[in-house]
């Protein structure tokens, strides 16, 4: 059977706890900002013409600032250049974003519109080992609310496991550009390559 109406989908799930619904607030209370101001990773959710994006973000200490309880502050480190979240919030300023902080099973969300500065002032506040980020993304929050940890305690995320045997970047470039990119010797010297150029 395909769920293809709201009443459908009530009927499945039924109705949401008191708890699920009052935690759920327009601005950033005082406790919630305890909480994005202790996450160092966050995913930032996006759409555009072309579709959606997600995109983690992740920061030495706080990754996400509040600049006051209806505003956060995303300063864009180095990346790959795609720009794809940035591109979408030019087009549709509508984001969402999730904050998870290691060893908490708590996850922090936040919907509401961006717009991107780059206003030097700005720059200048979020500089970082003498690096200012090539633009701020602002956020304007309509919604935050935290999520229960059951999806974290499921996945085991903080348990400390040992990651799987993968297929490196490297190799899953080399197969992407017949040998053009990639390749053994970009994974083993991409970690020290990165630490050089975090900023």
């Amino acid at each position: 059977m395909v769920i293809d109406t709201i009443e459908k989908l009530e009927s499945l799930y039924g109705t949401a706890k008191p708890a699920a619904m009052i935690k759920v607030t327009d601005h950033i209370t005082g406790h919630y900002r305890q909480w994005i101001e202790a996450a160092p990773f966050m995913a930032l959710a996006t759409v555009g013409p072309e579709g959606l994006d997600a995109s983690p973000r992740g920061d030495e200490g706080q990754v996400c600032f509040v600049l006051d309880d209806k505003t956060l502050a995303l300063p864009d480190r180095i990346g790959n250049n795609r720009i794809d979240s940035l591109r979408n919030i030019v087009r549709d300023p509508r984001l969402s974003l999730m904050f998870l902080i290691p060893g908490s099973g708590t996850v922090m969300r936040v919907n509401g519109r961006g717009k991107i500065s780059a206003d030097p002032a700005l720059l200048e506040r979020f500089t970082k080992s003498g690096k200012p980020p090539r633009s701020v993304l602002l956020v304007s929050v309509a919604e935050v609310y935290f999520q229960c940890s059951r999806a974290v305690m499921r996945s085991g995320l903080w348990d400390g496991r040992a990651a799987p045997d993968l297929p490196g970047v490297g190799d899953m470039l080399k197969a992407l550009s017949n040998g053009a990119e990639g390749g053994t010797e970009y994974d083993r010297s991409w970690p020290e390559r990165a630490r050089k150029n975090l900023w």
